[in-house]
Protein backbone atom coordinates (compact mmCIF):
# COMPACT_ATOMS: atom_id res chain seq x y z
CA UNK A 1 0.00 0.00 0.00
CA UNK A 2 1.55 3.62 -1.26
CA UNK A 3 1.54 6.32 1.57
CA UNK A 4 0.01 8.23 -0.83
CA UNK A 5 -3.31 5.92 -0.38
CA UNK A 6 -6.37 7.92 1.40
CA UNK A 7 -5.41 7.52 4.92
CA UNK A 8 -8.27 9.69 6.71
CA UNK A 9 -10.56 7.94 9.25
CA UNK A 10 -13.05 10.45 8.16
CA UNK A 11 -15.90 8.69 6.70
CA UNK A 12 -19.80 10.00 5.67
CA UNK A 13 -21.73 8.06 8.07
CA UNK A 14 -20.10 9.57 11.01
CA UNK A 15 -18.47 12.90 9.99
CA UNK A 16 -21.87 14.04 8.22
CA UNK A 17 -24.25 12.63 10.10
CA UNK A 18 -25.21 16.69 11.52
CA UNK A 19 -28.42 17.60 9.72
CA UNK A 20 -27.97 21.12 8.29
CA UNK A 21 -30.75 23.91 6.60
CA UNK A 22 -31.45 23.22 2.73
CA UNK A 23 -32.60 25.25 0.13
CA UNK A 24 -36.20 23.66 -2.21
CA UNK A 25 -35.40 21.11 -4.72
CA UNK A 26 -36.19 23.30 -7.51
CA UNK A 27 -33.48 25.52 -5.96
CA UNK A 28 -31.04 22.63 -6.42
CA UNK A 29 -32.17 22.17 -9.82
CA UNK A 30 -31.19 25.54 -10.49
CA UNK A 31 -27.89 25.65 -8.98
CA UNK A 32 -27.10 22.38 -10.89
CA UNK A 33 -27.76 23.78 -14.66
CA UNK A 34 -26.19 26.80 -13.53
CA UNK A 35 -23.31 24.92 -12.65
CA UNK A 36 -22.55 22.91 -15.45
CA UNK A 37 -23.38 25.88 -17.93
CA UNK A 38 -20.26 27.19 -15.89
CA UNK A 39 -18.22 24.38 -16.04
CA UNK A 40 -19.26 24.05 -20.25
CA UNK A 41 -18.05 27.65 -20.71
CA UNK A 42 -15.16 26.91 -18.95
CA UNK A 43 -14.09 24.33 -21.79
CA UNK A 44 -15.52 26.31 -24.19
CA UNK A 45 -13.46 29.31 -23.26
CA UNK A 46 -9.80 26.97 -22.33
CA UNK A 47 -8.15 27.00 -25.52
CA UNK A 48 -8.60 30.53 -26.76
CA UNK A 49 -7.55 31.66 -23.08
CA UNK A 50 -4.34 30.49 -23.46
CA UNK A 51 -3.58 33.06 -26.04
CA UNK A 52 -3.53 35.61 -23.51
CA UNK A 53 -0.51 36.87 -21.32
CA UNK A 54 -0.37 35.19 -17.86
CA UNK A 55 -1.94 37.65 -16.30
CA UNK A 56 -4.73 37.66 -18.58
CA UNK A 57 -5.44 34.29 -17.86
CA UNK A 58 -5.30 34.58 -13.95
CA UNK A 59 -7.88 36.58 -14.37
CA UNK A 60 -9.95 34.98 -16.53
CA UNK A 61 -9.64 31.85 -14.08
CA UNK A 62 -10.09 33.83 -11.00
CA UNK A 63 -13.48 35.15 -12.18
CA UNK A 64 -14.42 31.78 -13.78
CA UNK A 65 -13.35 29.82 -10.48
CA UNK A 66 -15.77 32.77 -8.24
CA UNK A 67 -19.20 32.08 -10.89
CA UNK A 68 -18.61 28.43 -10.45
CA UNK A 69 -18.69 28.83 -6.73
CA UNK A 70 -21.50 31.25 -7.12
CA UNK A 71 -24.02 29.15 -8.75
CA UNK A 72 -23.22 26.21 -6.35
CA UNK A 73 -24.35 28.63 -3.89
CA UNK A 74 -21.11 28.92 -1.89
CA UNK A 75 -20.51 32.36 -0.26
CA UNK A 76 -16.34 32.91 -0.53
CA UNK A 77 -14.94 35.12 2.11
CA UNK A 78 -11.02 35.46 0.79
CA UNK A 79 -8.77 37.02 3.07
CA UNK A 80 -5.14 37.78 3.04
CA UNK A 81 -2.94 37.95 -0.25
CA UNK A 82 -1.04 35.12 -2.42
CA UNK A 83 2.48 35.66 -3.60
CA UNK A 84 6.15 35.79 -2.68
CA UNK A 85 8.67 37.95 -4.21
CA UNK A 86 7.31 39.11 -7.77
CA UNK A 87 7.99 37.17 -10.85
CA UNK A 88 8.92 33.60 -8.52
CA UNK A 89 7.10 30.79 -8.12
CA UNK A 90 5.01 29.87 -4.71
CA UNK A 91 4.37 26.80 -3.22
CA UNK A 92 1.08 27.10 -1.98
CA UNK A 93 -0.17 24.53 0.40
CA UNK A 94 -3.45 24.16 2.08
CA UNK A 95 -5.64 21.81 4.52
CA UNK A 96 -7.81 19.61 2.23
CA UNK A 97 -11.62 19.04 2.83
CA UNK A 98 -13.41 18.84 -0.64
CA UNK A 99 -13.01 18.90 -4.33
CA UNK A 100 -14.50 22.54 -3.64
CA UNK A 101 -10.98 23.49 -2.05
CA UNK A 102 -9.93 23.45 -5.81
CA UNK A 103 -11.78 26.73 -7.26
CA UNK A 104 -11.79 28.48 -4.40
CA UNK A 105 -7.88 28.72 -4.10
CA UNK A 106 -8.16 29.52 -7.69
CA UNK A 107 -10.49 32.43 -6.64
CA UNK A 108 -8.11 33.88 -4.65
CA UNK A 109 -4.92 33.03 -6.13
CA UNK A 110 -4.82 31.02 -9.63
CA UNK A 111 -1.75 28.47 -10.50
CA UNK A 112 -1.21 24.89 -11.61
CA UNK A 113 -2.52 22.24 -9.54
CA UNK A 114 -1.26 18.90 -8.13
CA UNK A 115 -4.10 16.39 -8.53
CA UNK A 116 -4.88 12.24 -8.12
CA UNK A 117 -4.94 10.72 -11.30
CA UNK A 118 -8.44 9.54 -10.62
CA UNK A 119 -9.14 13.26 -11.33
CA UNK A 120 -8.65 13.01 -15.18
CA UNK A 121 -11.66 10.39 -15.20
CA UNK A 122 -14.31 13.07 -13.82
CA UNK A 123 -17.02 14.02 -16.47
CA UNK A 124 -15.94 17.14 -18.21
CA UNK A 125 -13.89 18.70 -14.87
CA UNK A 126 -11.10 16.07 -15.67
CA UNK A 127 -10.24 17.38 -18.92
CA UNK A 128 -10.97 21.22 -17.74
CA UNK A 129 -7.81 20.78 -14.97
CA UNK A 130 -5.90 18.79 -17.18
CA UNK A 131 -5.77 21.13 -20.11
CA UNK A 132 -5.11 23.87 -16.98
CA UNK A 133 -1.86 22.36 -16.78
CA UNK A 134 -2.37 20.30 -13.53
CA UNK A 135 0.43 17.95 -12.47
CA UNK A 136 -1.08 14.92 -11.89
CA UNK A 137 -0.19 12.31 -9.07
CA UNK A 138 -0.42 8.20 -9.60
CA UNK A 139 -0.58 7.64 -5.27
CA UNK A 140 -1.12 3.63 -6.20
CA UNK A 141 2.85 3.88 -7.33
CA UNK A 142 5.35 5.43 -5.12
CA UNK A 143 7.95 5.27 -7.12
CA UNK A 144 6.31 8.07 -9.21
CA UNK A 145 6.82 10.39 -6.83
CA UNK A 146 10.43 11.70 -6.90
CA UNK A 147 9.26 12.62 -10.84
CA UNK A 148 5.97 14.38 -9.80
CA UNK A 149 8.02 16.12 -7.44
CA UNK A 150 10.71 17.11 -10.14
CA UNK A 151 8.12 18.14 -12.13
CA UNK A 152 6.33 20.49 -9.70
CA UNK A 153 10.06 21.96 -8.68
CA UNK A 154 10.45 22.95 -12.54
CA UNK A 155 7.32 24.52 -12.58
CA UNK A 156 8.07 26.59 -9.71
CA UNK A 157 11.39 27.26 -11.31
CA UNK A 158 9.21 28.59 -14.00
CA UNK A 159 7.92 31.38 -12.43
CA UNK A 160 4.16 29.62 -11.72
CA UNK A 161 2.75 28.78 -8.24
CA UNK A 162 1.58 25.58 -7.65
CA UNK A 163 -1.19 24.36 -5.37
CA UNK A 164 -0.98 21.30 -3.70
CA UNK A 165 -2.84 19.37 -0.36
CA UNK A 166 0.01 17.91 2.01
CA UNK A 167 -2.19 15.84 4.16
CA UNK A 168 -2.12 13.21 1.02
CA UNK A 169 -6.51 12.79 1.17
CA UNK A 170 -9.73 14.90 2.38
CA UNK A 171 -10.51 15.21 5.80
CA UNK A 172 -13.78 16.54 7.51
CA UNK A 173 -12.69 19.49 8.73
CA UNK A 174 -13.04 19.00 12.09
CA UNK A 175 -9.67 16.39 12.40
CA UNK A 176 -6.86 17.51 9.83
CA UNK A 177 -4.32 15.16 8.79
CA UNK A 178 -0.62 15.86 9.24
CA UNK A 179 1.36 17.68 6.00
CA UNK A 180 3.53 15.32 4.32
CA UNK A 181 6.92 17.02 3.54
CA UNK A 182 8.21 14.54 0.24
CA UNK A 183 6.37 17.71 -1.70
CA UNK A 184 7.76 20.19 0.32
CA UNK A 185 11.37 18.86 -1.79
CA UNK A 186 9.93 21.09 -5.03
CA UNK A 187 9.94 24.31 -3.08
CA UNK A 188 13.47 23.33 -1.28
CA UNK A 189 14.64 22.34 -5.15
CA UNK A 190 13.51 25.35 -6.79
CA UNK A 191 14.22 27.42 -4.16
CA UNK A 192 10.30 28.79 -3.79
CA UNK A 193 8.40 30.13 -1.05
CA UNK A 194 5.72 28.33 0.70
CA UNK A 195 2.53 29.71 1.26
CA UNK A 196 -0.16 28.24 3.68
CA UNK A 197 -3.79 28.89 3.08
CA UNK A 198 -6.62 27.51 5.91
CA UNK A 199 -9.49 26.35 4.31
CA UNK A 200 -12.90 26.45 6.52
CA UNK A 201 -16.06 25.74 5.80
CA UNK A 202 -19.28 27.12 7.72
CA UNK A 203 -22.88 27.91 7.91
CA UNK A 204 -24.54 31.27 7.32
CA UNK A 205 -25.53 31.54 11.47
CA UNK A 206 -21.14 30.88 11.82
CA UNK A 207 -21.75 26.92 12.94
CA UNK A 208 -19.09 25.05 11.40
CA UNK A 209 -19.85 22.44 9.25
CA UNK A 210 -18.51 19.53 6.92
CA UNK A 211 -21.10 19.41 4.25
CA UNK A 212 -18.64 20.32 1.88
CA UNK A 213 -16.00 17.22 2.80
CA UNK A 214 -15.53 14.75 0.15
CA UNK A 215 -14.45 11.73 2.41
CA UNK A 216 -14.35 8.26 2.52
CA UNK A 217 -16.55 6.42 -0.22
CA UNK A 218 -18.27 9.43 -1.41
CA UNK A 219 -18.72 9.61 -4.98
CA UNK A 220 -18.65 13.30 -6.27
CA UNK A 221 -22.20 13.76 -7.44
CA UNK A 222 -23.31 12.34 -3.82
CA UNK A 223 -20.66 15.40 -2.30
CA UNK A 224 -22.28 17.69 -5.36
CA UNK A 225 -25.77 16.87 -4.64
CA UNK A 226 -25.16 17.80 -0.81
CA UNK A 227 -23.32 21.02 -2.07
CA UNK A 228 -26.29 22.31 -4.00
CA UNK A 229 -28.72 21.36 -0.88
CA UNK A 230 -27.34 23.51 1.12
CA UNK A 231 -28.63 26.79 2.91
CA UNK A 232 -25.86 29.65 3.97
CA UNK A 233 -23.02 27.40 3.16
CA UNK A 234 -19.67 29.47 3.38
CA UNK A 235 -16.51 28.97 3.10
CA UNK A 236 -13.46 31.10 4.67
CA UNK A 237 -9.69 30.88 2.77
CA UNK A 238 -7.03 32.50 4.29
CA UNK A 239 -3.58 33.58 2.58
CA UNK A 240 -1.10 33.08 5.17
CA UNK A 241 2.47 35.05 4.87
CA UNK A 242 4.57 33.38 2.56
CA UNK A 243 7.41 31.33 4.60
CA UNK A 244 10.35 31.73 2.58
CA UNK A 245 13.23 28.74 1.78
CA UNK A 246 14.87 27.32 4.36
CA UNK A 247 18.42 27.63 5.50
CA UNK A 248 20.87 25.02 4.61
CA UNK A 249 19.78 22.22 6.67
CA UNK A 250 22.31 18.77 7.21
CA UNK A 251 20.56 16.94 4.39
CA UNK A 252 17.51 17.78 2.10
CA UNK A 253 15.21 15.53 3.87
CA UNK A 254 15.48 18.19 7.08
CA UNK A 255 14.81 21.31 4.92
CA UNK A 256 11.61 19.79 3.34
CA UNK A 257 10.74 18.63 7.50
CA UNK A 258 11.05 22.33 8.65
CA UNK A 259 8.91 23.48 5.76
CA UNK A 260 6.24 20.97 6.33
CA UNK A 261 6.00 21.66 10.10
CA UNK A 262 6.02 25.61 9.51
CA UNK A 263 3.57 25.17 7.19
CA UNK A 264 1.34 23.25 9.03
CA UNK A 265 1.83 25.07 12.16
CA UNK A 266 0.60 28.21 10.31
CA UNK A 267 -2.38 26.52 8.80
CA UNK A 268 -3.44 24.88 12.39
CA UNK A 269 -2.98 28.80 13.56
CA UNK A 270 0.00 27.10 16.32
CA UNK A 271 2.28 30.09 17.24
Amino acid sequence: MSVWLPTAPCRPETCLAEPSPEVSHPRRVLRLTACLAAVLAGVVLSLPARLLPQGGRDRLVRLWARLVLRTLGVTVQLTGAGGGPGGSGVLVVANHVSWLDIPLLAAGRPGRSLAKTEVRQWPVLGRLVAWGGTVFLDRDRLRTLPDTVAAVAEVLRSGHPVIVFPEGSTWCGRESGRFRPALFQAAVAAGAFVQPVTIRYRLADGRPTSVPAFIGDDGLLTSLARVVAARGLVAEVTFLPPIPPPTPQPTRAGARRELARAAQAAVEGIH
